[in-house]
């Protein structure tokens, strides 16, 4: 079982993945790939609704409604 399984299984909210390296396939960055943020939100059905932030990009996370960065802003040297 992957990481993300067993988070959504134990019921963990929220799950965030950063790829700063752009490493992920296409299918998930697009096309070019691009450093990325996905918040992971557990929704009502005990399903990871997986949302994607890049470049300027505000991050949004229900869990922590109060931070304000862009995705560029987090991933700064």
């Amino acid at each position: 079982m992957d990481k993300l399984e067993e988070y959504q299984r134990l019921g963990i909210s929220e799950y965030w993945m950063v790829d700063y390296l752009a490493v992920a396939s296409r299918s998930y960055l697009g096309n070019p790939k691009l450093p990325t943020v996905f918040v992971c939100v557990l929704d009502e059905n005990k399903t990871y609704q997986m949302n994607r932030y890049q470049g300027n990009d505000r991050i949004i996370s229900p869990t922590f409604p109060e931070f304000s960065l862009t995705v560029e802003e987090l991933l700064k040297n």
